[in-house]
């Protein structure tokens, strides 16, 4: 990947020297924006017990113009689980300024914000030295045909460009070696990343045959959404109820192609609501070339995340379940293979608001860092 050329496209050269410094100090500043949704909520909570930030309590930060407005709040009030015994009140939520996370030395930047905020504010962090783990969509996707979902618009396309071309896909049992050299992290979707661990292995090793395609059936629980309510996320149409939406059209589907290496003809990707709080289980149907041996997908799969410790690897005929990975940071895989060998389901499950957001993010920020990547997530 081509280095990113940053005096040459008009940004201010690294501001002293932070984005190269911050893998030699023990407890780097970090702000989270955004702070106020579920993802947000998590992020907060497990930055705020990461071992290696004690000595530096994270920057929580709302939207711009609160300041204007005297609106101020504190985390505790945004998510009162955070809070401490008695009425104490310790991480105030700051009004978003470009001024005070220079002044205050961030060092990395979590946005935790809409596909457009993130847009907008990633040029503007990378050209201060603020290195940023951004969890929305707006870096996702290299091709403009998958990116174009989510209707995004630059203000400097060139600059955009460039970044785009920098950004690495924050997936770290893909990417890992990037990722720790990484300017600018794009944190993976919660249903993306169910699939693309799920058959990653199975794809490098050459076991699939594509011409039969892969059908990807996922569910997720209601918070996969988002904290602001739709009437399909509104209680009397969720509860009791289980439907599938954006049939042909989710958004998290260019990032498979791009990061599986796929044509539109060689997966199907269908999302489901289920009536649950949190929680994603995939189950994916493929068929294999030849005539397998249970015992050689086992390999496949141990061979390739055996220095990955936040996936699990259930044993045939166990099968992962919701229930046993909501709360961890955890993706749980297994696999079930079929009397002829060749027919393959492989389910995968994770915590959207974790594996699948928050805990991913401080996964890649581990690494930035050049810490363990599990550290704080266990």
């Amino acid at each position: 990947m081509a280095n990113l050329n940053i005096e040459a496209q008009g940004i201010s050269t690294i501001k002293d020297g932070k984005l190269a410094a911050i893998t030699g100090r023990r407890s780097p500043l970090t702000a989270v924006t955004g702070v106020s949704g579920f993802a947000g909520g998590e992020l907060a909570r497990l930055l705020l017990n990461h071992p290696r930030l004690r000595e530096t309590t994270p920057m929580f930060l709302g939207r711009t113009g609160e300041a204007e407005a005297g609106i101020s709040t504190y985390l505790e009030d945004l998510h009162p689980q955070l809070a401490m015994a008695g009425d104490h009140r310790s991480n105030p939520v700051l009004p978003f300024s470009w001024d005070r996370i220079i002044d205050s030395g961030i060092e990395i930047l979590f946005l935790a914000t809409p596909h457009e905020q993130s847009r907008e504010w990633a040029p503007e962090a990378l050209k201060h030295g603020v290195k940023v783990i951004d969890l929305s969509g707006a870096w996702r996707l290299k091709e403009t045909r998958n990116r174009d979902v989510y209707r995004l618009k630059d203000a400097d396309p060139a600059i955009a460009a460039e970044l785009q071309a920098e950004a690495v896909y924050g997936c770290p049992e893909l990417h890992r070696e990037a990722i720790k050299k990484a300017h600018l992290v794009a944190n993976p979707g919660c249903y993306a990343t169910s699939i693309i661990l799920a058959l990653a292995p199975l794809l490098q090793a050459g076991l699939i045959n594509l011409d039969h395609g892969i059908i990807c059936d996922a569910k997720s629980g209601v918070s996969g959404a988002g904290k602001a309510a739709t009437p399909k996320t509104h209680f009397m149409y969720a509860a009791d109820n289980f439907s599938a939406y954006a049939v042909f059209g989710h958004r998290h589907t260019g990032e498979l192609l791009e990061q599986l290496h796929l044509g539109t003809d060689q997966i199907q990707f269908t999302p489901h609501l289920l009536p649950i709080p949190r929680g994603i289980l995939s189950t994916i149907y493929l068929r294999l070339k030849n005539s397998t041996e249970r015992t050689e997908i086992n390999s496949v799969f141990r061979d390739f995340y055996q220095n990955s410790p936040l996936v699990r690897l259930h044993t045939s005929p166990q099968l992962p379940q919701i229930q046993h990975i909501v709360r961890t940071n955890f993706c749980d895989l297994g696999f079930e293979l079929g009397p002829d060998g060749k027919k393959l389901i492989v389910v995968s499950c994770l915590d959207n608001l974790l594996k699948g957001a928050a805990g991913q993010a401080v996964q890649n920020m581990n690494l930035m860092c050049g810490w363990e990547e599990q550290e704080g997530l266990l």
